[in-house]
């Protein structure tokens, strides 16, 4: 015999009862979930102090192995620079840079070369020789070659024409060069600073170099791909006199020249590396073995050109060796403060798994609970119950308070109370 029909009052209240324990629950699963985002965000934010680190304490360590084996000093690497654009005959580089170096007295009071900065080749340095050949090789030798202007009236010096639109040689650095007995063949590059978009984000201002914020490529697991080891436009380095060279509206070399040239290219150790990290690449790629990965997605391939033109390469120790102590101690210290985070991760995993799971217990009671045939005809007499609440709902509109990770555990954490 089948037994009576509960009265409505009964079924809404015990209906109530079942559903204010899942929109708890649904809380407990917010409020879990909102931990793990932040314990994440801060396990990211150590990592990204990691990796600076690391990299600092790399070109340390090459600076000091280069020093201790004699390689050639940041002044001779310079020198054999300029002789390799000197060697460039018939280009507006080799002009420029044989008026400076040989015609210094004469020129140096000139408008037109005051206004040259310098050449792309010779405004930036690297810290590694496999690392200045493929950058060089990415920007080809126009680039490294181009004419770096401060103004735009500086460019507009450079060169005149007639009403019929015909270069005038006997003016501006065409006339130079028939001065010297130089003639130019051909067209050249010319970079006018103040006319560069300039990098539109924030730059570390507590970095000598004032390198660019950028956000590095990150796996699915928040870690950075193998390999990889910074973006180009930050692995730059610039001498103090080119630091201080800003164009009216503030920004220096980095924002503007360097940022033009290489974007967000990023720098790998292989081309391995950039194989596997191809769908976090999104402005090209180079690795320190001759990798290239141009930004529209285009590799190049085959052998790699021996360009005589390549950034110097600085072999100074920038660091000294209580600075490079202290930043190994941070190394630890971020580690330790990593596999805290990740233990209390672990935690918050377990928890908000045993909350799911009695989620899913209760929301199927009060759904055997809701067709039990008993409840048939009451149901039929009663207006619509709500249906079982979502994890993070609240059925009956309430809006529930944000709630902040808190560090360790308490009884209050139990799944039950």
């Amino acid at each position: 015999m089948a037994s009576p029909p509960l009265p409505s009052q009964i079924v809404e209240f015990n209906c109530k009862v079942m559903e204010e324990k899942l929109k708890n629950l649904g809380l407990k699963v917010k409020h879990h979930d909102e931990n793990l985002r932040f314990l994440k965000s801060e396990i990211n934010a150590i990592e990204e102090v990691c990796v600076d680190l690391a990299i600092k304490l790399g070109n340390y360590h090459t600076s000091v192995a280069a020093v201790a084996t004699n390689d050639t000093s940041t002044e001779e690497a310079e020198q054999r620079t300029i002789r390799s654009i000197l060697d460039q005959d018939k280009t507006a580089a080799a002009l420029v840079c044989q008026l400076k170096v040989r015609y210094h007295e004469r020129t140096s009071n000139m408008p037109l070369m005051k206004d040259i900065l310098g050449f792309v080749t010779t405004l930036g340095k690297v810290n590694d020789d496999h690392l200045s050949r493929v950058l060089a090789e990415y920007l080809g030798m126009d680039n490294m070659l181009a004419l770096v202007c401060k103004t735009y009236d500086g460019v507009k010096g450079l060169e005149k024409y007639d009403k019929d639109g015909i270069i005038d040689k006997s003016s501006g650095i065409h006339g130079l060069g028939r001065s010297v007995g130089k003639f130019l063949n051909g067209r050249f590059t010319v970079f006018c600073l103040e006319n560069l978009r300039s990098f539109s984000g924030d730059v570390n201002i507590d970095d000598p170099q004032r390198k660019l914020i950028l956000h590095r490529p990150r796996l699915p697991g928040g870690e950075s791909p193998p390999g990889f080891l910074d973006f180009a436009v930050n692995m730059i380095h610039l001498d103090r006199a080119h630091l201080s060279c800003l164009t009216a509206s503030g920004h220096g070399l980095r924002e503007t020249l360097f940022y033009s040239l290489f974007s967000h290219l990023q720098v790998y150790k292989t081309r391995a590396d950039i194989q596997c990290a191809l769908p976090l690449i999104n402005d090209g790629a180079v690795s320190l073995d001759g990798g290239i990965l141009k930004p529209n997605g285009s590799f190049c391939l085959g052998y790699s050109k021996n360009l005589e033109v390549k950034f110097p390469v600085s072999l100074e120790v920038s660091s000294s060796p209580e600075n490079i102590a202290e930043m190994e101690e941070q190394v630890k210290l971020k580690n330790w403060e990593k596999e805290r985070l990740l233990e209390d991760m672990k935690r918050e995993e377990d928890l908000l798994k045993q909350v799911k799971e009695l989620y899913s217990k209760k929301k199927q009671e009060l759904m055997d609970y809701l067709t039990r045939p008993s409840l048939t005809q009451t149901l039929r007499d009663s207006p619509p119950i709500c249906s079982p609440a979502t994890p993070g709902s609240n059925p009956f509109g309430a809006k529930s308070s944000h709630t902040s990770f808190r560090g360790g555990y308490s009884d209050r954490d139990s799944v039950y109370s």
